[in-house]
């Protein structure tokens, strides 16, 4: 009789445990999805992995960055980025084909706002759980290459747009999570293989 109350007790405790570690993580799952849905990326794809080309991308982010910092810093929240971003992208197509046409290549350039998956992502100050985020896609000629990507709002892809801040587009908890991501590094691995699984049924 003992040994019965004793198992069910086991149980119950294991259970609870369980229980427990579900809550915890669909709580810490809470928080990286309001990171996901606060932030608009910048996604470029290079022509090749040729080193011209990984060149070329870089220059033409330089530039893209630079006339879109102003616009998106007026932004006070992801709709309204998407929104500005969305209404210059005949601007930001036509900066980078300059740049692509001032460094010797006929590339074509096309850029749209997209729902694109991204793996875990250290910013040194900060780590971006995988997911899919709002991304504006830049693509390079024939867009093979590696692609590179960052956040473009808010602004905190340039040292000189590092005024921009997590806390103005997600609450301080996501934000502190997102900061403090080495503390959770296990949790942040198994969120990474959760969120490939979900991408991948999602397409299906």
């Amino acid at each position: 009789m003992k040994k019965h109350i004793f198992k069910n007790i086991e149980k119950g405790v294991a259970l609870g445990l369980v229980c427990a570690a579900v809550l915890s993580f669909a709580r810490f799952e809470a928080r990286l999805d309001e990171l996901r849905s606060g932030v608009l990326r910048l996604h470029i794809l290079a022509n090749s992995d040729s080193d011209a080309d990984q060149e070329l991308k870089l220059k033409v982010r330089d530039r893209i960055l630079e006339v879109t910092k102003e616009s998106l810093a007026q932004a006070e929240g992801l709709d309204e980025a998407i929104d500005i971003a969305d209404g210059e992208m005949d601007k930001i197509i036509a900066a980078a084909s300059e740049v692509v046409s001032s460094e010797g290549f006929t590339y074509n350039v096309s850029a749209a706002i997209e729902e694109n998956f991204f793996e875990n992502r250290d910013y040194g100050d900060f780590t971006l759980p995988a997911g899919v985020y709002n991304s504006l896609t830049v693509r390079i000629g024939d867009a093979k290459g590696h692609n590179w990507w960052c956040v473009v709002f808010p602004g905190i892809c340039l040292p000189a747009a590092e005024k921009g801040r997590l806390e103005d587009t997600v609450s301080y908890a996501s934000a502190k999570t997102a900061r403090e991501a080495p503390k959770y590094k296990v949790r942040f691995k198994a969120a990474e293989i959760y969120e490939r699984i979900r991408h991948k049924f999602s397409k299906k």
